[in-house]
């Protein structure tokens, strides 16, 4: 595979600590690279620096000759008296990006919901990420740099961009290099993971799944190495082959290693045990939703939802924004009550709720993270051991070093490590997690998840973090137009749910479409000329997908073809010539109805 781009020696070191010293990677034509590693260590650092933001203080990056390169860095670098329309597209001519597939497929996959006018400065922090996304996107670009690209965006958009990136090049050309803490993602699109640690970088084959085994075997392999963080890794590897067996399809994870690692290792969660705690603790009833209806004003959000929450169960909610999660979250909480129906709560439930902000600590902001604990019971019992609060406050990640750190001064990380604490030390017996995983990174979002496993009560979780769902809870329900709907099947049932849903609204919108163009059109065409214009464009837009999809199945002909066999390569290739020969005529003339329609 052709070089695209190499990195030699880099050195980089700030007033208090070295960052990277002495560090060489590269990266090839085909390579889709995830990084991955502790908050702090250098992921979004590595990332300027080879995508040529940042300067080393020594060292080098070199970059073949002619590749372009962009990135999306976390920070928002949008212009917010520009449109939406003019930061995407740009001054491109509209017949130019609307005849391009891929500008569609993006605008389509990110902005379909924005208003194309719309001023940047109007929109929200999630909108305008969403924004500078797709403007990256639309752009022919060697390599792409994205840096928390799943920030913001719901499972239907997370799947979205990983569809779109796995098709955007060939199996040979492009190079993509990601940060991101959605490890589903990684699993989906990455050929190899970097961990970044300790001033250096790690190279690793395959996904988040086949890295997750290699460094089992690398920390075995090391005497040396801290034998709790290599328990931890073995309890997740143990999860990736018994909990989701898709992951380990994928040829480069060795199946009978991982069996031969994980072959006494006990099941993440005994659930026998929890469900029993849980009764204890719960008695037979939690809360019931039943008939419930809530409505703001005119706006109906849920319509007789029935619920019945039973002890120990572990679900996951899944909807899009405004689908009514929060709402049906509070009224488990009973911070709401149902405009029409009843909610029938246990007497000795206690809940607790993991927001989005960071309330719990608003009271002890400017204390120390040791005077906090210190205020905490002497004692614990998790996993059916005694723990002290100092020895669980390390299970989340905290260094000795960091309990004389005020609580303001922590990271983003760090707050939400500890607002979790706090919660799970007040001993609730129904925890609701809403988005939990923001500011945490990998190895993190482990150790929560090993801390959750032992949680002997009732856990509802709110993510748009696949990995997450799939890993902390044994069900899943999806909030569709206002009613609750079990997922037998989880994330990927909700997707071909939501999928359908859209597919219905599409042919909705384009029978008001057809409505008013009728309407607008009498003056120009005859009522049999406007069926028919109608009727040719709903046809070329059909064509036009079929053909896409036929140019994509024989590009992975080619890549699975014998690469020594120049004859049959020929042969595809002259197919793809044909295809997009048929492909330019239609969507000239899509262009051309499109505009006597418009």
């Amino acid at each position: 595979m052709a070089h695209l781009l190499g990195a030699e020696a880099l050195h980089l070191e700030y007033p208090t600590r070295v960052i990277f010293d002495k560090v060489t990677i590269g990266l090839d034509e085909g390579d889709r690279i995830g990084i991955v590693g502790r908050n702090g260590d250098g992921k979004s650092t590595l990332l300027r620096m080879l995508a040529g933001t940042l300067e080393p203080d020594s060292g080098r990056v070199t970059r073949r000759g002619g590749v372009t390169i962009a990135m999306l860095d976390q920070a928002d670098e949008l212009d917010s008296t520009k449109t939406v329309h003019q930061t995407v597209i740009g001054d491109i001519d509209e017949h130019v990006w609307a005849g391009d597939p891929n500008v569609r497929d993006v605008i389509a996959g990110l902005i379909a919901d924005l208003p194309w006018e719309a001023l940047v400065g109007d929109l929200s922090g999630g909108q305008r990420r969403r924004v500078a996304l797709a403007a990256l996107l639309i752009g022919d670009h060697d390599i792409i740099f994205l840096d928390e690209p799943t920030n913001h965006l719901d499972v239907e958009g997370i799947t979205w961009l990983a569809g779109h990136l796995k098709r955007r090049w060939s199996t040979n050309a492009g190079g993509l290099v990601v940060v991101t803490h959605d490890r589903w993602f990684l699993d989906e699109i990455c050929t190899a993971t970097w961990e970044v640690h300790d001033r250096l970088i790690e190279p690793f084959e395959g996904g988040y799944a086949a890295y997750i085994l290699q460094r089992v075997e690398r920390d075995q392999m090391a005497a040396t190495m801290e034998s709790k963080r290599q328990n931890l890794m073995k309890k997740e590897l143990a999860w990736l082959r018994r909990g989701a067996p898709a992951r380990t399809a994928k040829p480069k994870f060795r199946i009978d290693a991982a069996n031969e690692l994980i072959a006494n290792e006990p099941p993440v969660r005994d659930s026998v045990a929890l469900s029993s705690m849980a009764m204890q603790r719960l008695g037979k009833d939690v809360v019931d939703l039943e008939n419930v209806s809530v409505a703001y004003g005119d706006k109906t959000v849920l319509t007789d939802v029935t619920w019945r929450i039973a002890p120990g169960e572990r679900t996951g909610i899944l909807g899009v924004n405004g689908a009514g999660k929060s709402t049906l979250l509070s009224l488990v909480a009973g911070s709401l009550l149902p405009t029409s129906g009843r909610v029938k709560r246990g007497k000795t439930i206690k809940v607790a709720t993991l927001t989005q902000q960071l309330f719990e600590l608003e009271d002890i902001w400017n204390d120390r993270v040791s005077d906090v604990i210190s205020r905490q019971k002497s004692t614990y019992v998790t996993g059916g051991k005694e723990m002290t609060p100092s020895q669980m406050l390390e299970r989340v990640g905290f260094a000795s070093a960091q309990l004389s750190t005020q609580v303001k001064d922590l990271s983003g990380g760090q707050k939400r490590r500890l607002q979790l604490l706090l919660i799970l030390l007040s001993e609730p017996n129904v925890l609701i997690l809403d988005e939990p995983t923001n500011d945490l990174d990998t190895d993190m979002l482990a150790a929560i998840e090993d801390l959750l496993d032992t949680f002997p009560g009732t856990l509802l979780v709110v993510s748009h973090d696949r990995y997450l769902l799939e890993r902390v809870t044994d069900n899943q329900f999806a909030l569709l137009k206002g009613h609750l709907r079990h997922l037998p099947r989880g994330v990927d049932e909700y997707l071909e749910l939501r999928a359908h849903e859209q597919r219905g609204q599409g042919a909705k919108i384009a029978v008001v479409s057809a409505s008013t163009s009728s309407t607008s059109k009498t003056s120009k065409l005859g009522g049999a000329e406007l069926r028919n214009a109608q009727k040719e464009h709903a046809a070329a837009g059909r064509k036009i997908e079929k053909l896409n999809g036929q140019i994509a199945d024989i590009h992975a002909r080619m890549a699975a073809h014998d690469q020594s066999d120049y004859a049959g390569l020929g042969a595809l290739s002259h197919e793809i010539t044909s295809l997009q020969d048929q492909l330019d005529t239609v969507e000239l003339r899509w262009l051309e109805l499109e505009e006597l329609l418009a």
